[in-house]
């Protein structure tokens, strides 16, 4: 068909009628289930979104496996299933674009094209049934003119007879001609009223398919190329729909990609060594064991002998082949037994059968290398705790004394039970870091002397209640194990915003770690400038600040700073120059807008 052609359904349908009615509600029904497949769409893209929600939440890793999230391959899948959680975002979206913009609007067409097929349709039934009723009084009109030019012409032939007939009376043949002039009349009625019938059957047939129809079909004609263009224009919104999500969709996919590129199966493999490596050595060889050949036993009392017992234990911790017990295990005060190949077996039965009756708090349980690394994190977790502590007292003590200085923004007493809480809280965690020192130094000096042991000797020996011999130490292994007393992990630090009252006891601390030289004592007194507290996101100043007490900093109007430490409940936040000498303290936290960065 030539695309050319402009179809005009009143002159080429103009006795279509009815096959036009039932196309028009075939086409409405079929845009009708067009939306509900849009709507059954979207109810899959709903589905479909909750089960990857479902799916992302299930393979999410629990707490309980939260010590292998440090593999790269864990933390691959970590980002992996984050993504899969944005692609179910995208996936609603494209669901409640479907209902609000296609769904929502298709219903509400449907139904006008509807009301307006009923109007067109009724319209069109009423010109028909008028055209009907026209033409039935015309079919009546003209049966009428035929009885009536009927019944004329008999009339006409009987007075022609009775005339003729010389036997019938002048009054019969009277008769006869008047009943002839009276049908003759009726004739000329009928024909007359037939004449108009058909005059006005014409008119209105000409009007009935000429305007009255076309008019009728034009509408139809209309609503349907509406139900067309308009579900043209759905199939349309709804491919723009998608195709929006797409962008989204491919950095969803283009972040599952850099999830993979952070696996590195190098880096996941020191991470097992460092997870799982006791810092023990291998046994050497086990020599040949020569019996007797007088057959006495002597040969095995003496090979018992091999396994010599080393320092008695001040609390003669000792037990059956020089093994140390549960109660001697307790400090790990270095080598204490060197022991014969003969009894390497029943040494390391007696060390997994030892039972360690004290608390575990010094994690003396674990092999050596895994007991440095859980006493290195506690000293670390103590650390930022007495941080954390200090910070929140200074805080405290600048509350008191704005207090003091102004009695009318509340009482200085009511701070001091605060402030003793706050002072107690943090001896008791001063006390459990010195404690815990002690615990890392013991380790290390231990460590220390598997090494220098393993220089002299190639015996196995007996460290910290386990069967440990030096051969295949390396250096990095003992410069790890030696530089805990040097790290920052070791020791406390001061901040320099803190308020007088704030400090650590250093010289106590400094006393009990008297063999440490001094470069490592400078290191504490400055550990905290030496590790500044990353940011946690950037403030503007609002309005300008001066400085009004000892540990805040003056600001000017929309300057922008580093945001270090949330206000803790006492009306400052601690901040952080961009430039310059970094300068570092607090201000008022109604004089700043705060903006944390996304983690």
């Amino acid at each position: 068909m030539d695309s050319q052609v402009e179809a005009n359904w009143g002159t080429d349908l103009w006795d279509q009628f009815d096959s036009l009615a039932g196309h028009t509600l075939r086409g409405i029904d079929f845009l009708e289930r067009y939306g509900a497949f849009v709507k059954d769409r979207a109810l899959i893209e709903v589905d479909y979104a909750a089960k990857l929600r479902k799916l992302a939440k299930t393979y999410n890793p629990k707490k309980k496996e939260d010590e292998d999230q440090q593999f790269t391959t864990c933390k691959s899948f970590k980002m992996l299933l984050n993504e899969v959680n944005d692609l179910a975002g995208q996936h609603e979206v494209i669901a409640e674009n479907f209902q609000a913009n296609v769904i929502k609007e298709l219903s509400v067409l449907v139904k006008d094209l509807r009301e307006d097929r009923k109007k067109s349709l009724v319209e069109g039934g009423k010109l028909q049934t008028n055209l009907a009723n026209q033409i039935e009084t015309l079919h009546k009109s003209k049966r009428a003119y035929d009885k009536a030019y009927k019944e004329s012409e008999k009339a006409t032939e009987n007075f022609h007879k009775a005339d003729a007939d010389l036997n019938l009376s002048r009054a019969e043949v009277e008769k006869q001609k008047f009943n002839m002039g009276t049908k003759s009349q009726m004739c000329d009625s009928a024909k007359n009223d037939y004449a108009d019938q058909l005059q006005r059957t014409n008119d209105l047939q000409r009007q009935h398919y000429r305007s009255g129809m076309p008019d009728v079909f034009r509408q139809l004609q209309d609503l349907e190329e509406k139900r067309i263009k308009s579900m043209r224009s759905f199939i349309h919104c709804c491919v723009d729909i998608e195709r929006k999500v797409f962008p989204i969709i491919n950095k969803c996919l283009d972040g599952i990609e850099r999830a993979a590129d952070v696996i590195n199966e190098k880096e996941d493999a020191a991470i097992v060594v460092e997870k799982f490596k006791s810092g023990f050595l291998p046994p050497e060889d086990i020599p040949f064991e020569e019996l007797p050949k007088n057959g006495s036993d002597n040969g095995s009392s003496n090979n018992i002998n091999y396994i010599q017992v080393g320092p008695k234990m001040k609390d003669g911790g000792l037990t059956v082949k020089g093994t140390i017990s549960g109660k001697g295990m307790k400090k790990r005060t270095g080598l204490f037994n060197i022991f014969g190949s003969r009894g390497l077996t029943d040494v390391c039965m007696a060390i997994k059968n030892a039972t360690v009756t004290d608390g575990k708090d010094d994690f003396s349980d674990l092999a050596p290398n895994q007991r440095l690394k859980k006493l290195r994190q506690r000293v670390r977790e103590l650390q930022t705790k007495i941080q954390q502590e200090t910070f929140a007292r200074d805080g405290l003590l600048k509350m008191k004394s704005v207090y003091e200085a102004n009695p009318a923004l509340g009482n200085p007493m009511t701070v001091e039970g605060q402030l003793n809480e706050s002072s107690h809280k943090l001896e008791k965690l001063q006390q459990d870091l010195k404690r815990y020192m002690d615990y890392l130094d013991e380790a290390q000096r231990n460590s220390t002397q598997i090494q220098n042991s393993h220089s002299q000797t190639n015996s196995p020996r007996l460290v910290n209640g386990r069967n440990h011999r030096n051969s295949g130490g390396s250096a990095a292994e003992e410069e790890s194990l030696s530089s805990c007393s040097n790290s920052p992990e070791s020791g406390l630090g001061r901040s320099h915003t803190s308020l007088p009252g704030a400090d650590f006891d250093q010289d106590q601390y400094d006393g009990h770690h008297h063999h440490q030289n001094d470069t490592e004592k400078d290191y504490y007194d400055n550990i905290y400038e030496s590790e500044a507290l990353p940011p946690l996101g950037v403030c503007k100043a609002l309005y300008p600040f001066d400085v009004t007490s000892e540990g805040s900093i003056p600001m000017i109007e929309n300057e922008e700073l580093h945001l270090i430490e949330l206000d803790q409940g006492d009306g400052w936040t601690r901040v952080r120059r961009l430039a310059g000498d970094s300068e570092e303290g607090f201000v008022p936290t109604s004089y700043i807008e705060i903006t944390l960065y996304n983690t």
